[in-house]
């Protein structure tokens, strides 16, 4: 196995003491803590004298950028486009909602119209039938009438003997015609 040049760094006693908490903290001897820590601010390109990060903040910045500048292109190439669409479809389904209003609405009145012409001739049909009703009830009721008459003359009649007058025949036949013309 090839061994590696190792080269030594002085360093004061609160630094050490610094290093130590690291190492114990992370579970590394100082060796690979400190090759670690070269390699980190070699691959991120960070000043450890810079306390303020400003390459972080130059690094987020340009990221904030290129987030937005990305954002600001699939705004052009999608949502804007879908809103567009959008509001024409709204506005197409709004016409076709207001087409169609007009239309049941326009179907129901001419239907109201011809339900009520239905419900009026319906109701002409049922006062004519109620009148012809009536009409056949008086008819009846006056054919009983008349019978009854018609019968009290007959028997009236039969009761005469020879004997009856030419008057009480007479007063038998005015009788019964004002019973007749009460009818």
């Amino acid at each position: 196995m090839k061994e590696e040049k190792v080269k030594s760094i002085r360093f004061t006693v609160g630094t050490d003491d610094k290093i130590e908490k690291l190492c114990l903290k992370l579970g590394r001897n100082k060796l690979q803590l400190f090759n670690q820590m070269v390699d980190y601010f070699l691959r991120s390109g960070k000043d450890p004298a810079d306390t303020s990060d400003e390459l972080l903040k130059k690094a987020l910045s340009r990221n904030h950028d290129t987030y937005t500048s990305f954002i600001k292109a699939q705004e052009k190439l999608l949502l804007i486009p879908i809103r567009q669409d959008v509001s024409r479809m709204i506005n197409s389904q709004e016409q076709i909602v207001k087409y169609f209003n007009e239309q049941v609405l326009k179907v129901n009145k001419e239907l109201l119209g011809i339900q009520q012409g239905i419900i009026k001739h319906l109701t002409e049909i049922s006062t004519l039938m109620n009148n012809l009703r009536e009409e056949q009830q008086s008819r009846s009721d006056l054919k009983m009438k008349f019978l009854y008459i018609l019968n009290s003359y007959i028997k009236a009649r039969d009761s005469f003997g020879f004997t009856t007058s030419a008057k009480e025949k007479e007063e038998l036949i005015l009788c019964t015609q004002k019973l007749i013309s009460k009818l």
